[in-house]
């Protein structure tokens, strides 16, 4: 009979193999462009996208989701990686499509990354806002989540709240429910408009340009055949969605998206009056 150390041991490594097994690259993602330039390694733990002068890369997941919560680690392009833009980022298909966006464009040795951020609904977008991070991307991994519930989609960086749009149909703002979508990633070159409006060109000597990824977990209500995962009479009660599908803000997050918004954020379409002359955007001026 095995001692119940041993017992323990084994229990210990399972647990640990089905962990693994849940967070495998291989099982979650399908690399969709970039001739080889994508790469699944060690064993499904991590991805990388390249670039280099001839082509950029791509991946997307292998299943479509109706709202969740979607993270995923992700260290950046390092030194001089103006020009380029890793682009992360739900998405349904066709040209009337939703979207949730996370980019990150690249810069001059030294100088920060700019996160960008947007959501089109029914195929309009124009609801940009822009961070600078309070750290360097490039230096080690950090996790870059998407909330997508009926109520809110919230984006977050390392846990930390950085930006809310919530559903506004009641204004007459169309908002994200009604299409599955997937999530896509890409590391291309955007010299045209990437780094100071297409001033700073990509500068193809130190290419190859890698970004890697790491633990991607889709927390999620996953569409399939026409039908959800999520029990359609009431999502919020599986016990499996972490509270996600009616997920807000508590004062405290909503403190923390204060101060990112208050000391990080560059570009806000809901001050940019003179883009919006004839008005700000409806869900800008909503209470």
């Amino acid at each position: 009979m095995a001692s119940p150390k041993l017992l323990l041991l084994s229990l210990l490594l399972l647990a640990t193999f089905v962990v693994a097994s849940l967070a495998n690259l291989y099982q979650d993602i399908d690399i969709t462009w970039g001739d080889g330039r994508a790469k699944i390694l060690n064993n499904g733990d991590l991805l990388t996208l390249s670039l280099d002068k001839t082509s950029g890369s791509g991946f997307q997941s292998k299943n479509e989701y109706m709202f969740g919560k979607i993270d995923m680690q992700l260290k950046l392009v390092p030194g001089n990686s103006a020009g380029t833009v890793t682009a992360y980022y739900l998405s349904s298909q066709g040209p009337t499509h939703d979207e949730i966006d996370f980019e990150f464009l690249g810069n001059l040795s030294g100088d920060p990354y700019i996160l960008h951020t947007n959501v089109f609904s029914q195929g309009k977008g124009n609801r940009e806002q822009q961070f600078y991070l309070w750290f360097d991307p490039t230096a080690d991994f950090h996790t870059y989540s998407i909330l997508w519930n009926p109520q809110r989609i919230i984006f977050s960086v390392d846990g930390t709240p950085i930006r809310e749009f919530k559903n506004s149909e009641s204004i007459g703002v169309a908002y994200p429910k009604n299409q599955p979508m997937r999530i896509y990633s890409s590391l291309w070159n955007a010299d045209d408009w990437a780094t100071r409006g297409g001033l700073v060109k990509t500068d193809w000597s130190k290419s190859p340009f890698t970004a890697s990824y790491r633990n991607f977990n889709a927390n999620a209500c996953v569409w399939s055949s026409g039908s959800s995962s999520c029990s359609s009479a009431s999502p919020s009660s599986t016990s499996s969605n972490g509270g996600w599908y009616s997920q807000e803000l508590d004062s405290t997050s909503q403190e923390r998206m204060k101060w990112v918004q208050k000391n990080y954020m560059i570009y806000n379409y809901c001050t940019d009056t003179k883009r919006f002359p004839q008005g700000l955007p409806p869900e800008c001026t909503a209470s």
